[in-house]
């Protein structure tokens, strides 16, 4: 199920919040015989995170969850930079299970949310790499205020009587961040030290990819040679943005005009970033963006604008 972006959060008797995790949306079967942990489009997570397959084998037979994968920082704070370069020597990996979709072969999503989460609340979970997400009872102005001095992402509120709709965003949950970001499609890159200057990133307007930003800051020189290395199996000759090139001077920085379209080489549009950044301009681009990291648990094809 997923989240609608919102810039308030609704307030009344059948909402709950919970702090927006900065992470892999990810879910988990357990079977009778084995436990399949995958990512939001489907790939497996196993290999990658042993300890915490290995811990989701408390789960009961024939049982589906629904959570978010967190690495956190030395206060305790999810850092989406540290579960991207996650090399399995981290012990600060985290499961946060906020929903349960199929109990012991019992189908849950036509049950509402507020008694999900007492049937969420009775699972045996024994190892602390797994932990149940709480829902705080507060005013929507004190989460986000708590939000905010912790400098976390963001709030996430859910309707008490919400059922449980895969792949649908119907605003009984919605989600509103506290900065400004969201995942974008790369669709090309200007070349540089360590392979890469800046990555071109945009977003899917309909089928059209829609530029939107040259970004180069957040990189530092390790993840410029990683992202170098996953774009270069990419390339192609056609530009996919559908808006490019330029003719008009952009109000902040250069246009996307033919001739600095020379100096890009285009990539098959694949990839998701996480950017950060200081607000949107009225042409439609990202001010003083930054990446924060490849977001491969999303699908390139799924990136849209967030209305906000």
């Amino acid at each position: 199920m997923e989240c609608l972006a919102v810039s308030k959060l609704p307030e009344g008797p059948q909402w709950v919040y919970e702090i927006k995790l900065d992470g892999y949306r990810a879910g988990a079967i357990r079977s009778r015989g084995s436990v399949a942990f995958y990512s939001r489009n489907g790939k497996s997570l196993n290999k990658k995170f042993p300890y915490i397959v290995e811990a989701l084998r408390d789960l009961p037979p024939d049982t589906i969850i629904d959570g978010e994968l967190v690495a956190l920082d030395e206060s305790g704070r999810p850092e989406f930079n540290r579960l991207q370069n996650y090399s399995g020597a981290s012990p600060a990996i985290r499961y946060f299970v906020f929903d349960v979709i199929v109990l012991k072969g019992r189908d849950l999503t036509r049950v509402p949310l507020s008694e999900r989460r007492k049937l969420l609340a009775l699972l045996p979970f024994a190892n602390r790499r797994i932990v149940i997400s709480e829902f705080l009872d507060v005013s929507a102005d004190t989460m986000v205020a708590a939000v905010k001095e912790q400098g976390l992402e963001g709030v996430v509120a859910k309707r008490l009587d919400s059922l449980y709709e895969s792949g649908k965003r119907t605003g009984a949950w919605v989600k509103m961040r506290v900065n400004q970001g969201q995942e974008f499609v790369i669709g090309g890159y200007t070349p540089g030290a360590n392979g890469i200057d800046a990555i071109i990133v945009g977003y899917y307007r309909g089928r059209d990819l829609i530029y939107v930003a040259r970004t180069r800051n957040g990189f530092v020189p390790a993840s410029r040679r990683s992202v170098f290395q996953k774009l270069c199996d990419l390339k192609t000759e056609k530009c996919p943005f559908n808006n490019l090139p330029e003719t008009r001077k952009a109000r902040w920085g250069e246009a996307m005009t033919a001739e600095k379209m020379k100096e890009c080489v285009w990539v098959r549009p694949e990839l998701v970033a996480q950017i950060e950044f200081l607000e949107w301009t009225d042409a439609d681009h990202l001010r003083h963006s930054k990446f924060i990291g490849l977001r491969e648990d999303k699908d390139a094809s799924q990136v849209v604008k967030e209305k906000v």
